[in-house]
């Protein structure tokens, strides 16, 4: 289902948004550890419903997972799910914070993990520990709660976060734990509440999650959905019927007084700037500062009350933005103990912050950064327009424009950047002519917008800045990006010196017409034809492609090597590609990547005229590499599987959870039943229960194993135990030994089964270290004059990357009929 459109962006309801969060000094943190995890209708309930300071602060960005919208895996899938969580943010209006900072960070997804520690082990302790005291002291939190419970049924990347998180409550407020932060000015923050996910039957607070708002005219738990929706790589977003409903959590740490029972999170916490000048009076009495922070909670007061009158919040809104500078300078001065100095001044600082988007949403301004182009290369001058437009009734004064650029980068204004006046719907506008180093680094997709505007204007005898970014990533790309098709690719030493056809597709991302030599890097004793291709441009954007036969030396060993493009104009080389990633719910963005094809050489024996028909659910990419290695491959229909005739095909191979993406599968499922009877060899891959499994889909019941968490081996180099030696799928047409089980990626198996028919064969015995071994990974069994395959082996991880063995057992798993 597509994602309900945000109706709280527009109008009143947005006005509401801007202004709600002036009501409240609180904060509150929610940490998970992958894209989805965030506990999305207690953030809507906090935020949207209560105007808390909220951020959500995330670990890594899912690049180990599967994606459900496209072929995308690894660091373009991770580039997919943090562009989705960015957009799900904005719609919960919260803060997103991310420990990994960077594509290839230590703190990446590496796949479905059992334990905090291997966790922990592979981010790196001190790393990830730093990274979210260093969230923790940036946004200063009231109020903690983990997505999860270190649990040994739970997945060990959250489990690794409960651990961090309930461990920063205490040092986080140390200053003597990373005192390099104090250094970038990141002050010791004591959070004073930390909780867990509880139960209804066993809980400190109960959030009403369930609470209808009028003004968003939905509740908490439909406004968090709406933001869930945006999780399309992962099938996210439900539909939830209005009623009450709450989420549970308990109290695990607190630094003030409370109750076995609680109304909210922020009980005993200073909720108002009431609260807050109570807490400076009773320290400091007479204080002038509790006196200003007397008036901020009587201007709030006011604001609300204006409300939904665009101009008279307007009004309010400058009225308490003038009292803030007033507390601010009263701050600076007063003779306060530091931690109070320090903490009010940040308080203050979010308000300032939430007063000028306040007074861009009362006003009415529409603040816009229009960049010529958003494809950019080193050395390109392009022009790039700010514009303010007065869609309301207050008078604005003194608007100034302004452009922030990367070090290096030079602007020039065209014309005017300061205007007396703005009116009701008039707009101002500068041009500024920007021009890009020639060292300009690459686009990176995780890093702060590389251009931004400033916008600053006054009403009400007070000043209000906004910052804006352009609606569509600006990068920096290489002058020609390359693809090389295939990506990777397969040297089978027993015929080692068979020509491998390279197709170089060039993009031209330089302004206008150009020329680029492009040529091929290959290894020592290899050969290419031709030597270099000169490829022409009539304008920017435009593709064109080169070919190349590479032959690989006869003598080529078993190992890895990597062919390299290069395009050159003169002074201009290119060595990389731009991967273009465009989805209309996140909008287009970029990862940039060396230009280069990754070859694996080994041994592969291939039966001759095998004939494969494919059954794809679009999340793995098996059969194109089967045909890289001469493999006959078909990638079958609905039609073809409906009723086509299966008889002209040797193998049919299901893809992994084929049962839930191709609807017309079960009710062929008798067909391909048939197919085995007759002789065929068909080979199923993994499935979950959800996934319209039943045991009954196999010709012998097969029944996949619950927990799923309980169901899977996660250790990549665990030992595997071959029970059936003899059986031909080790032995045709390749001889399978210990030697092909290693040097596997991620993990060995998901999901797999729990019970079966004794008419299987068991092929191996594999199991995390420490726990009991599996046994039904790998099932086979003769079914009529067929064999029938079922396999929960990770195939569709292994084979893309090349992983030697499992190319070799899955040709001999596709070649059973023979």
């Amino acid at each position: 289902m597509p994602a309900t459109p945000a109706y709280a962006d527009r109008g009143v309801v947005d006005l509401w948004k801007s202004i709600k969060p002036l009501t409240t000094v609180a904060s509150a943190m929610n940490t998970g550890a992958h894209p989805d995890d965030e506990h999305s209708a207690t953030l809507a309930y906090l935020s949207l419903g209560r105007g808390v300071d909220t951020s959500s602060v995330i670990a890594n960005r899912g690049e180990g997972g599967q994606n459900e919208i496209g072929s995308e895996l690894n660091n373009a899938l991770g580039m997919i799910r943090s562009r989705e969580l960015q957009e799900a943010s904005k719609i919960t209006n919260i803060k997103l914070g991310m420990l990994s900072e960077k594509v290839n960070d230590p703190i990446f997804d590496f796949g479905f993990s059992k334990s905090p520690d291997e966790t922990l082990s592979m981010w790196g302790d001190s790393v990830a520990y730093e990274r979210i005291i260093r969230k923790i002291r940036e946004y200063r939190p009231d109020v903690v709660y983990p997505s999860f419970l270190n649990e040994d049924s739970t997945h060990g990347h959250h489990r690794a976060i409960n651990v961090i998180t309930t461990r920063a409550f205490k040092d986080a407020a140390d200053e003597k734990v990373f005192p390099e932060h104090l250094e970038k000015g990141l002050q010791p923050w004591q959070i004073k509440k930390m909780y867990l996910p509880g139960s209804s039957k066993d809980y400190t607070v109960a959030v009403p999650v369930g609470d209808y708002d009028e003004i968003y005219g939905a509740s908490y738990t439909q406004l968090g959905e709406e933001s869930r929706f945006m999780h399309k790589s992962q099938g996210m977003g439900r539909i939830y019927d209005e009623g009450p409903s709450n989420s549970f959590y308990k109290l695990e740490y607190t630094t003030v007084k409370t109750s076995d029972k609680e109304k909210s999170f922020f009980d005993g916490i200073a909720y108002t700037f009431d609260d807050l000048a109570k807490e400076v009076a009773a320290k400091h009495k007479d204080s002038q500062v509790a006196k200003n922070l007397q008036s901020l909670h009587k201007d709030a007061e006011d604001v609300i009350a204006a409300y939904p009158n665009f101009a008279k919040v307007a009004e309010q809104v400058h009225h308490m933005k003038a009292d803030v500078q007033t507390a601010l300078a009263a701050v600076q001065s007063a003779d306060l103990e530091k931690s109070m100095k320090t903490d009010l001044l940040y308080r203050l600082g979010v308000k300032e912050e939430q007063l000028n988007k306040a007074s861009m949403e009362a006003a009415s301004v529409v603040a816009k950064v229009k960049p010529a182009t958003g494809e950019l290369v080193p050395g390109q001058k392009t022009k790039v327009q700010v514009t303010a437009y007065n869609g309301g009734s207050v008078q604005l004064k003194s608007i100034k424009l302004g452009l922030n650029l990367p070090k290096g980068w030079e602007a020039k204004a065209e014309g005017k950047t300061d205007f007396d006046k703005l009116y009701n719907g008039e707009t101002v506008s500068t041009t500024f002519e920007v021009s890009v180093p020639k060292d300009a680094e690459d686009f990176q997709p995780y890093a702060p917008a590389i251009l931004s505007a400033n916008v600053e204007y006054t009403a009400f005898n007070t000043s209000a800045k906004l910052n804006v970014v352009p609606q569509n990533a600006v990068a920096v790309l290489p002058p020609y990006s390359m693809t090389l098709s295939p990506g990777a690719t397969v040297v089978n030493t027993l015929k080692a010196d068979q020509p491998i056809p390279v197709k170089v597709t060039v993009r031209n991302y330089t302004p206008g017409a150009s020329t680029a030599s492009v040529s091929l890097d290959v290894p020592q004793g290899w050969k290419v034809e031709p030597a270099a291709v000169d490829i022409r441009f009539a304008a920017k954007g435009e593709t064109n492609s080169a070919a190349f036969t590479v032959i690989p030396s006869a003598a080529t060993a078993n190992g890895k090597y990597v062919i390299s493009a290069k395009a050159q104009n003169g002074e201009t080389v290119s060595t990389k590609g731009a991967q273009v990633i465009d989805y209309p719910h996140i909008g287009k963005t970029y990862l940039i990547e060396p230009a280069q094809l990754q070859i694996q050489a080994f041994d592969l024996a291939l039966p001759e005229k095998l004939k494969v028909g494919y059954v794809s659910s679009g999340f793995d990419t098996i059969d194109q590499y089967l045909r890289q290695v001469g493999v006959d491959v078909t990638k079958l229909s609905a039609q073809d599987i409906e009723s086509g005739d299966l008889s002209q095909y040797d193998t049919i191979v299901l893809g992994i959870r084929a049962y839930a993406f191709r609807p017309e599968l079960i009710p062929s499922n008798q067909r391909l039943l048939q197919f085995v009877e007759n002789g065929g060899n068909l080979v199923v891959q993994y499935h979950k229960p959800e996934d319209k499994w039943t045991p009954e889909l196999a010709p012998y019941p097969i029944k996949i194993g619950t927990p799923l968490i309980k169901f899977r081996v996660t250790d990549e180099n665990s030992k595997v135990t071959t029970l059936a030696p003899e059986n031909p799928m080790f032995n045709t047409p390749n001889k399978i030994t210990e030697a092909d089980w290693a040097n596997w990626v991620q993990d060995r198996s998901a999901y797999n089964p729990a019970e079966w028919g004794k008419e299987y064969v068991e092929l191996i015995s594999n199991g995390d270290p420490g726990e009991a071994e599996f046994t039904g990974t790998f099932l086979t069994a003769h079914y009529g004059k067929g064999v029938y395959t079922y396999s929960s082996v990770a195939w569709y991880r292994q084979v893309p990357s090349l992983v030697p063995g499992s190319i070799r057992m899955f040709v001999n798993m596709i070649s059973q009929h023979q």
